[in-house]
């Protein structure tokens, strides 16, 4: 049953701008380090997540909330650093905290950053990233908390 109110998302990012938001609605989402891929041969670099829907909980200060399963994946991209990120256990859990891009017109770096210190570095020509909702939602009674002690 699909939550009252939920829209399945799916954006495309080609600048910066774009990928603000893409980030925006990435925060918090959770992804196992088994499901990131590389794929040169096609320029891309594709995992995927179970996110927060921020767009239907932010304003909320009690559950249920709703988390969907999303598709991520970033094209044009020549190269991939893995950086404070141990991979050998595809079963780990990481916490996406934000996507960033710096560089200009003629090609850059997107950084996903992951809770714990850990990110995932892009080398791209340019950005073209694609996130799109591919599961039905469903409740969840937690909601990502950052206020710090």
């Amino acid at each position: 049953m699909t939550p009252k109110g939920y829209t399945p998302l799916a954006l495309l990012a080609a600048d910066a701008e774009d990928l603000q938001v893409v980030s925006a609605v990435l925060q918090d989402a959770v992804a196992k380090v088994g499901d990131m891929a590389y794929l040169p041969a096609r320029r891309r670099f594709a995992f995927v997540a179970n996110r927060f829907v921020w767009e239907e909980g932010a304003s909320k200060t009690k559950g249920p909330f709703t988390r969907v399963r999303a598709g991520i994946h970033f094209d044009d991209v020549t190269a991939v650093r893995k950086l404070n990120l141990d991979t050998s256990d595809p079963g780990a859990v990481v916490d996406v905290l934000c996507v960033a891009y710096e560089g200009g017109e003629d090609g850059g770096t997107v950084t996903i950053t992951l809770a714990g210190g850990g990110a995932v570095a892009l080398d791209v020509e340019a950005i073209n990233a694609t996130a799109e909702d591919i599961s039905e939602p469903w409740r969840t009674q937690s909601k990502p908390d950052h206020e710090t002690a």
